[in-house]
């Protein structure tokens, strides 16, 4: 997957933003329709104070799992650790909340906005092992685009 040819699509819909949601989807469906192993794309976002997340925009099938509290999960462990956290395999984790029984891998890239991590953006792919350190970069940049929105 050649992401340089990605960031400029990326980088034109956050400049176009009008409706943050609206965009936040759009990036969540570019990403689902261009790369063939991202399955699911989608934002979770510190609910308020609280030590959960709130499932935010997305793409790919429905999930029962609107609200992720701090620690459970791989998407929880983020939002603790505030580390990219790239699971090659989510049966060799048990800490995994499983979305889906076709789900084999995970990468999960945090978003943060004047230093604190209000967020992150979760990939789910029905493939085991298919980041590389060239999605943890493109992830990296998208989180840092959005940042300028929020």
């Amino acid at each position: 997957m050649n992401f340089d040819a990605l960031k400029p699509k990326v980088t034109t819909l956050i400049s176009n933003s009008s409706v943050i949601n609206d965009t936040l989807l759009s990036i969540c469906e570019l990403l689902k329709e261009t790369v063939s192993y991202y399955d699911w794309v989608g934002f979770y976002f510190r609910d308020g104070n609280t030590e959960t997340l709130k499932l935010g925009p997305y793409a790919g099938a429905p999930t029962d799992h609107t609200t992720i509290p701090f620690g459970k999960g791989i998407c929880g462990q983020v939002a603790v650790s505030n580390q990219n956290f790239v699971v090659p395999d989510v049966n060799a984790q048990d800490n995994y909340i499983s979305c889906s029984i076709n789900v084999k891998s995970e990468i999960v890239i945090p978003l943060f906005v004047d230093g604190e991590n209000i967020g992150q953006i979760d990939i789910d792919s029905n493939t085991t092992d298919p980041f590389s350190e060239a999605d943890e970069r493109f992830l990296e940049f998208v989180c840092q685009s959005i940042a300028t929105l929020l």
